[in-house]
């Protein structure tokens, strides 16, 4: 695993912020040439350390509605489950956790009825034992900035 410098940490924070900063503007913030904020950039990408993706906010293009969904499934299943989960458009995020409910999923769905054919559907799988829902009433923070 690669340290990063105050430099690269630096370069990172102002990208977290706007993903379209121009290499200039880097560089007049970071206090060094272009040319060395470019090299790190670059090498910041090859690594794998930083990816620059445009977010899209889901409201804007009709997803309203959020839910986060907690599932347990049969001991020896997870990988075949998480694959299923996989497939299915209206679920963003998938994550195994600790505790009583080994993987969680985030859904955004276009309105309340969506979601509920989801949890029947993942109900009616039979790796899947146990569903527990959320629905997001109101999302006070979304951010991926690094501080």
């Amino acid at each position: 695993m690669k340290q990063l410098d105050e430099l690269d940490t630096h370069i990172i924070k102002l990208l977290s912020k706007d993903g379209r900063m121009s290499f200039r503007e880097l560089a007049k913030s970071t206090e060094v040439t272009e040319k060395t904020v470019r090299l790190r950039y670059a090498h910041l990408i090859d690594s794998g350390i930083l990816e620059i993706v445009g977010r899209i906010n889901p409201i804007t293009i009709g997803l309203k509605e959020g839910a986060i969904i907690q599932l347990k499934v049969k001991p020896a299943c997870w990988e075949s489950v998480i694959e299923y989960l996989s497939k299915i458009r209206s679920i963003r995020y998938i994550t195994t956790t600790t505790g009583d409910y080994p993987i969680l999923i985030q859904v955004a769905a276009a309105n309340q009825e969506e979601i509920a054919e989801l949890i029947i559907r993942l109900y009616k799988h039979e790796e899947i034992t146990e569903v527990n829902s959320m629905i997001q009433l109101e999302v006070s923070k979304s951010s991926y900035q690094v501080d």
